[in-house]
Order: C-alpha cells, then sequence, then structure tokens
C-alpha cells in the first residue's frame, strides 16, 4: 500500500516525438539508477546473489513495457514477490536454491500469461479490499523484521519471523557494533532526504554513502555482497529451467505468487492514466507481466511485477511514453556491465536498511486504522490475513485470503437480502414498510426485493417472505425488475412459494421479468406457468409492469367474488 499516485504526465500541445523520447531517456536513466539499491536489496530479501536483483532490473522493464495496456507502469521488483520467492526456495539445498528461484519466476510468468490469456482482469475486483490490505501490511512487517538481522549482523533463530524477532532481542550483546553504525547512517539518510528535495536519489545516496564509509574506515567485519555471492561479469546468460526442481510446493507457490502479483499489477496500472487518454486493460497487463517474468527467469532474475514505488517515480519525473520502461532496462544493462566490482562493495546492512524503509513505508497506517474502524467483516478479514502472513508463509498466506474473500463473499450473498413490502401513499408517493408475517387474506401485496439471490441469499430470501398459512386467496407480486440472472436455487425457492401460495387458493406475480430471465424461467420447466405463477415482463417504463400485475391480480379476486379490500396496499 502506498500514498495515490501523482497525476500523470500529459504531453505538452504540439510535444514533438524527440522530445517525447529525451524525456524517456532521461526518466529511463533515473528509472535505472534508482533501481540499482531496489534490486539488489529485493534479491538479498529472497536469499540469493544480490545481482540477481539487477538482471531482473533489466529483463523486466524491456519485457514488460513493451506490451502493458498501462503505458507508464514499472514492471520491476517488488517486496512481496521477494519476500514470497525467498520462502519458497527456503527449503531446497543452497545448490538447487538458484535454480529452483529460476523455475519458479518461469512457472509465475507462465502462470500470469495464463491469467491474463483467460480474461481474469475482471476477477480482481472480487478480492477484498480488506484482505488484500491485511496481506500487504503483514508482508511488509515482516520484511521489517526479516532484514533485523543483517542489519545488526546476528543470525537469529526460530521458525518464524516473530520467533526470530524474539530471539535477536534477547541477544543484543552478538550484535556487531561496526555493522550497527552502518545501517543506523542508511537508515538516517534514506528516512531523512525523503522529506526533502532529494527524495528521488533517497535510496541511492543511502546506498553510496554507508558503503564509502565501511571501504575509508576499513571495517572488514561488515559483510559485504561479495561476500554472500560472488558478482558474475558481463552479460545475464540463458538459463533454461531445470525441471528436476519442479515439485508441488513449487507449483503452489508459483500459483500464489503469480495471484498476489496480477491483484497488485492490476491496483498499480488502475491508478495511473495513459497519456494519449487509451484505456487500462488489466488482463493485458497480466500477460505483460507474464512475459516479464519469463523473461527474468530465463535470464537469472527474480520475479517481478507492477512496482508502486517505480512507477509513482516514472509519472513524478515525467516519463511521456513506454518508452521509459524501455530505456530504464537498457541503462541498467549498462550499470551491470561498467560497475560489477562496485556493486559488490555495497554492505548487507545497507540493503537491509533499504528494505526496512520500504518496508515501514509500505504501512499505509491510515488506511488499516479506516479498515478497522468500519468493524464486522473487514475488520476480521484484515486481522486474519495479517495474523497468518506473518506467522505462515506468503503462499499459505495468500490461500487464507483467499479463502477468506470467498467466505466472506458468500456470508454477504446470504445475509445481506432484504424484502420490503410497497405501499402506494393517498397523494400517489411510494413507500416501502416492512412486511407483515402472514399473507393478508383475498389481497394484493407487493414485494421489493434487495440482495444478491444466488445459492445461499435466495435461501434467505424463502425464510423472508411472508407466509400464507392461515391465510386465504392472497396474490403476492414479487418484483424482479434488474435482474438478469436467476439460478437454479431462486428458481426453487419461487416454485415451492408458490406451491404453498396454491395451497391457500393464492397466486404468484413475477414482474419486471427480464425477458432472459423469461426465457430461463420458462426452460426450467418447475413452474406452474399461467397456473399459480404469472410472469409480467419489464417494460421501457418503470413500475408498469407492476401495475399491471397488480391490476391483473385484483382482477383475478374480483373473478372469484371476494375483493374486499382492508387498505390500499399498491
Amino acid at each position: 500500500m502506498s500514498d495515490p499516485m501523482p497525476a500523470t504526465a500529459k504531453a505538452a500541445p504540439g510535444e514533438s516525438r524527440w522530445g517525447k523520447l529525451r524525456q524517456d531517456t532521461i526518466a529511463g536513466l533515473i528509472n535505472a539508477v534508482v533501481s540499482v539499491p531496489d534490486g539488489l536489496a529485493s534479491a538479498a530479501l529472497a536469499g540469493v546473489n544480490p545481482v540477481y536483483g539487477l538482471y531482473t532490473s533489466i529483463a523486466a522493464p524491456v519485457a514488460g513495457s513493451a506490451l502493458v495496456s498501462a503505458q507508464l507502469m514499472q514492471v520491476s521488483t517488488t517486496t512481496a514477490s521477494a519476500l514470497a520467492a525467498g520462502q519458497a526456495i527456503a527449503s531446497y539445498p543452497a545448490a538447487q536454491r538458484d535454480g529452483a528461484l529460476f523455475l519458479l519466476v518461469l512457472l509465475v510468468g507462465v502462470f500470469l500469461a495464463i491469467f491474463g490469456v483467460l480474461r481474469l482482469g475482471r476477477l480482481v475486483r472480487f478480492v477484498s479490499h480488506a484482505v488484500m490490505t491485511g496481506f500487504l501490511t503483514g508482508v511488509a512487517a515482516v520484511l521489517v523484521l526479516d532484514q533485523l538481522a543483517p542489519l545488526v549482523g546476528y543470525s537469529p533463530r526460530g521458525a518464524n519471523e516473530i520467533v526470530q524477532f524474539v530471539d535477536l532481542l534477547r541477544n543484543p550483546a552478538q550484535f556487531n557494533v561496526p555493522t550497527v553504525v552502518t545501517g543506523v547512517v542508511a537508515l538516517a539518510l534514506v528516512f531523512g532526504l525523503a522529506r526533502t528535495r532529494l527524495a528521488t536519489l533517497a535510496s541511492l545516496v543511502a546506498l553510496v554513502v554507508p558503503t564509502l564509509l565501511v571501504v575509508l574506515l576499513g571495517w572488514g567485519a561488515v559483510q559485504q555482497v561479495a561476500d554472500v555471492s560472488p558478482i558474475p561479469r558481463g552479460l545475464p546468460t540463458l538459463t533454461l529451467p531445470d525441471l528436476g526442481l519442479l515439485s508441488p510446493a513449487l507449483l503452489l507457490a508459483a500459483l500464489s505468487l503469480a495471484v498476489v502479483i496480477a491483484v497488485q499489477g492490476a491496483g498499480v496500472s488502475q491508478s495511473v492514466e495513459n497519456p494519449d487518454g487509451r484505456p487500462v486493460n488489466p488482463s493485458r497487463d497480466m500477460i505483460a507481466q507474464g512475459v516479464a517474468n519469463a523473461a527474468s527467469g530465463l535470464l537469472s532474475g527474480i520475479p517481478a511485477g507492477g512496482s508502486v514505488g517505480q512507477t509513482a517515480l516514472n509519472v513524478s519525473i515525467g516519463a511521456r511514453t513506454r518508452w521509459a520502461g524501455i530505456f530504464g532496462g537498457v541503462w541498467m544493462l549498462a550499470i551491470v556491465l561498467l560497475f560489477p566490482s562496485l556493486v559488490g562493495r555495497v554492505p548487507m546492512a545497507v540493503l537491509a536498511a533499504l528494505m526496512i524503509q520500504a518496508g515501514i513505508s509500505a504501512i499505509n497506517t491510515r488506511e488499516v486504522r479506516s479498515i478497522w474502524k468500519t468493524g464486522g467483516a473487514a475488520r476480521w478479514a484484515i486481522l486474519v490475513t495479517f495474523a497468518a502472513t506473518l506467522v505462515l508463509s506468503v503462499p499459505v498466506a495468500v490461500a487464507v485470503g483467499v479463502g477468506l474473500t470467498v467466505i466472506l463473499f458468500l456470508s454477504s450473498s446470504a445475509s445481506d437480502v432484504t424484502v420490503r413490502e410497497r405501499l402506494t401513499l393517498p397523494d400517489g408517493r411510494v413507500a416501502e414498510v416492512v412486511p407483515p408475517k402472514t399473507l393478508p387474506s383475498e389481497q394484493v401485496i407487493v414485494l421489493d426485493v434487495y440482495g444478491s439471490l444466488f445459492f445461499a441469499g435466495a435461501r434467505t430470501l424463502r425464510e423472508a417472505l411472508p407466509s400464507p398459512q392461515g391465510s386465504t386467496r392472497p396474490a403476492v407480486v414479487l418484483r424482479l425488475r434488474g435482474r438478469t440472472r436467476v439460478g437454479a436455487t431462486l428458481i426453487e425457492v419461487l416454485d415451492d412459494y408458490a406451491d404453498d401460495l396454491a395451497e391457500v387458493g393464492g397466486r404468484l406475480y413475477l414482474s419486471g421479468v427480464d425477458e432472459d430471465v423469461g426465457e430461463q424461467l420458462r426452460e426450467a420447466g418447475k413452474l406452474d406457468m399461467g397456473g399459480s405463477v404469472h410472469v409480467v415482463p419489464a417494460g421501457d417504463v418503470i413500475g408498469a409492469s407492476t401495475d399491471q400485475a397488480v391490476t391483473s391480480a385484483r382482477g383475478w379476486l374480483g373473478s372469484m367474488r371476494s375483493d374486499t379490500p382492508r387498505m390500499k396496499r399498491a
């Protein structure tokens, strides 16, 4: 989660193609420079050679920017995807970990591409905002806790980050003082500069200054990137996937990670407008992120997705087209080729400080408070998802979040069904009141229904309808205007209710019935059409079909010579 993005930079009237290209080239350079610390830190978070993050910043922006519908969205390394990737490959032996990572990233790309081809972008809207907020907040908290160890130069023990954090607090004497100083300096710089004009370069300054400090003071005890993994020279090489490392757990992790990237990417793409006014297509952006991850996996990279921070930076520095992202990848390639030895000198404590800053910045306390104050299901959703992310792996937490979303949806669909009686007042106005428990005899009653009528919602409707028991020849007009589809459960409920009405000599009138709904009701073959059930099609005039149904019902009651109304109900 993050603050709202700045407004998209619009091209100046009459701006030439070369003017846009020049602006995109500059934006690409700034993006590449800022991506150096982000890429290194993300790969370190995943537990692999930090240079793999730089390889990702070469492949993902080029492949992703070429295909995205949201032209200014930056496909880059993200905190959630790096953390999930690290957890997914943690069980592999050290010698196989890199190969497992590259296979994981390739699988994520395949899943994302499948999501896009199946046009699943429209399903993103069904993910609960509270669930996603709880998950992202949990990821940010895990990120901060996970990076405290390299920040102080101590390796705590424990089954999860919370247990490790407790162990870390119990052993302050084991901290490495030069490492702590290095990390604190980096934290001070990245947080201090964030409120100045150098905000866009805060990460870079926080990377360079502590690194120079360690070199100048000769602090050999401070662990550097080169101490963890050697920095390869030259271009990233093509890495074919090792299918021998494939396992059900890795497949599940790839699927879960693809869901996280898809949801985050949809949120990013929807928050930034295209300079040329073209609409954004979430499904196409899933394909773009899928291709970006496939390219990253084949070029020894880590997972990538739509980055909130990188996209916001791209917009704020005046990028004009998708070429800004492509140029960013090209500039990163130049950095990797020209300055590989400098990358190896970066202290791991500095990368930890940058990731801690990213984690703290990602916690949107205002949004969390808003959801918590909403109460009810939203409060449970954010609490359960947050707790699951803290104590379980990211893939399992995603599964918990998705399951919770489904449960909340079904629960709300079942409970959020309301039936109201429609009354016509003496002055012609229409009022809604709570319907009686039992239907009045030989009277016409008009009922409005609100809420979902699928599955459990239809069962709830049956319980809310007035009972025909003890009544004589009641006529019920049930308004269905606006319903474009009905399910088998609702048809069963309507048939059951119509049978109960028929037993006491009553009728059921369905008004405002859409043409497709009418066809469904006829094709089902369950309702006694023309007998106990009468269907009145919807018209262009709102209320006309209901008036027609009321007139028909009164005519039927009149023909039975029992029309003695006790009050005007319609």
